[in-house]
């Protein structure tokens, strides 16, 4: 068969059509800005003390109740505990002032046995506040994080998959729907069990955003593939991160900011009947027919002629029945090239997820408000995105994805030689780290759908991905080290990095080559070889004229 992507260069890269599919897409994936970063504010932690609703107590001695305590070198109020209120009450009815009468410190404490008052300058609620996962309880703030990514790596795992054998566009669809459905059922959570279930299968339904960004990748062609996988997709998602905390700041409710994250992807259902299955999928699965007829219309929508037989050479070779061969997970590990190529991209997309998250929650904490703190989170990915499609457009796959590893790791070092008093400078190499782990995992999406063939394109980056989000899995356990070692988290982080760039140096290189359309395509990538085995030897030169490479197709 014919390149696909030269197949169908009669419609041009950017008629009505493309920009239709490129549009819909787009907005798609801004819910996904949404998803994890949502719980920054359904989970963060109001400031509370013990609740004292005894009324028969002075005045004094109720602002004395709640012991005073010496957190990292600066006093404030316990959390978690109280004077026992029997002893308090007593004492109040004897006439006793408290710190002039009674020594404070001789009194013996309780935990909060009558619950707790939480401050509502932030927040109104949140799941922290409903549901008191506070003191004793705190260990399942985290927890909710984790069960949301776990979430997504199964997800993840099992979408691409899903994704090769049913189409793209099904399961797209079918996890927005999910993912309306759960958000919304959230709100209505009664226990803190209920709403991590509900989360986890939220978190199962977040891999829209990998079909969607496969289905651009193979509808699109040229520049404008490059553009959507790079930029468009990316520069979707930070939008939706962008308004996650302007919504947030005028809804302080954890229900009804659910409510309104839920709304949006309603709007999406009647995007079923105009944006199309991918045709080069449909001809991997020998169905020729729809393909054509999907073209075509894509010609009529481009007002330009289509051929009388399309994929010509699909049908001709139809009744080939060993062309219609179903992949499985297990076919990313049987030759030994392919297992190299997927085992390194694993360990590159874990790191650039694990450093990207833990720089995402962790720069989120770095100013007083929560709303700012995540809104310039959020503004820094956009020169990231950009970033990356210029990389995309005019650099080797290869040295882009080396130089973002290099740039997070360096500022990454340099933040332990800050004074403590130049907090900006530090709050700045932490957002150079972010932007460089940013521009990273953009550039993973496309490189990754750019390696393999239609038939494992979807299965692949799936597993990237789930592989991925093991890292991000990581992330609050990786933030937790500070409490042993302030930089302990970045020098993790850097170093990762650090070994993530080298073994990228053995990955094959797709800068201006078309999608293979078979393993022997992607077979024949050429790859770097270790130094010892090309010292007295010359690599032979890609040919990208060759019948199998078509001049023409040179897109990316």
């Amino acid at each position: 068969m014919k390149d696909y992507d030269t197949t169908v260069a009669f419609l041009g890269q950017w008629g009505r059509f493309q920009q239709i599919v490129f549009l819909l897409l787009c907005s798609t994936i801004v819910p996904n800005g949404f998803g994890a970063f949502t719980l920054i504010f359904l989970t963060d932690v109001p400031s509370h003390q013990c609740l004292v609703s005894d009324i028969n107590i002075t005045e004094d001695w109720r602002k004395s109740i709640i012991p005073v305590k010496v957190v990292n070198g600066k006093q404030e109020l316990s959390r978690c505990s109280r004077y026992r209120l029997d002893v308090v009450r007593n004492l109040s009815a004897q006439g006793y002032v408290p710190d002039r009468d009674v020594n404070l410190t001789d009194l013996e404490q309780e935990g909060c046995v009558d619950g707790w008052s939480y401050s509502k300058d932030v927040y109104q609620s949140t799941i922290v506040s409903e549901f008191d996962l506070v003191c004793s309880e705190q260990w399942k703030q985290p927890f909710t994080t984790l069960i949301f990514f776990v979430g997504v790596f199964f997800g993840s795992f099992f979408s691409g998959q899903l994704s090769d054998r049913y189409g793209r566009k099904p399961v797209l669809f079918a996890t927005m729907a999910v993912q309306t459905i759960f958000t919304f059922a959230q709100a209505f959570s009664t226990s803190w069990i209920m709403f991590i279930i509900l989360l986890f299968i939220n978190g199962l339904s977040q891999i829209n955003y990998l079909a969607a960004l496969v289905l651009g990748a193979e509808v699109l062609t040229g520049n404008v593939r490059v553009f959507y996988a790079s930029l468009g997709s990316c520069l979707a998602f930070a939008i939706g991160y962008m308004i996650l905390p302007l919504l947030a700041y005028f809804i302080r409710n954890w229900k009804y900011l659910l409510y309104a994250l839920s709304v949006p992807s309603v709007v999406y259902i009647p995007l079923w009947w105009f944006l199309p299955e991918s045709p080069r999928w449909l001809v991997s699965q020998r169905r020729v027919e729809e393909a054509e007829a999907i073209v075509r219309k894509a010609a009529r929508w481009n007002k330009v002629q289509a051929p009388t037989v399309i994929f010509e050479d699909c049908n001709v070779n139809k009744a080939e029945t060993h062309l219609k061969e179903q992949y499985t997970v297990l076919d990313l590990l049987r030759q030994s090239s392919i297992r190299t190529t997927t085992l390194i991209l694993c360990l590159v997309s874990f790191t650039v997820c694990a450093g990207y998250y833990s720089l995402s929650f962790n720069t989120a904490q770095l100013h007083a408000d929560p709303y700012i703190s995540c809104l310039l989170s959020a503004i820094v990915e956009v020169p990231a995105y950009i970033s990356s499609w210029v990389a995309l457009r005019y650099f080797p796959r290869r040295l882009s994805v080396i130089g973002c590893f290099l740039l997070g790791a360096v500022p990454l070092y340099f933040i332990q030689l800050v004074p403590e008093d130049l907090s900006n400078l530090s709050l700045t190499l932490e957002l150079v780290g972010k932007y460089a782990f940013t521009t990273g995992s953009s550039l993973m999406f496309a490189y990754v759908a750019e390696l393999y063939p239609t038939a494992l394109r979807n299965t692949a980056t799936g597993i990237c991905m789930a592989v991925s989000r093991v890292g991000s899995c990581i992330s609050p356990f990786v933030l937790n080290l500070s409490i042993y070692f302030k930089y302990l988290p970045y020098i993790i982080l850097g170093t990762m990095a650090v070994m993530s760039a080298f073994a990228t140096l053995f990955l094959p290189e797709s800068f201006k080559q078309p999608l293979p359309e078979t393993i022997q395509q992607m077979e024949e990538r050429e790859r770097i070889k270790c130094p010892c085995t090309t010292r007295n030897k010359t690599p032979p030169p890609v040919v990208l004229d060759s019948p199998r490479w078509p001049s023409t197709n040179h897109v990316l």
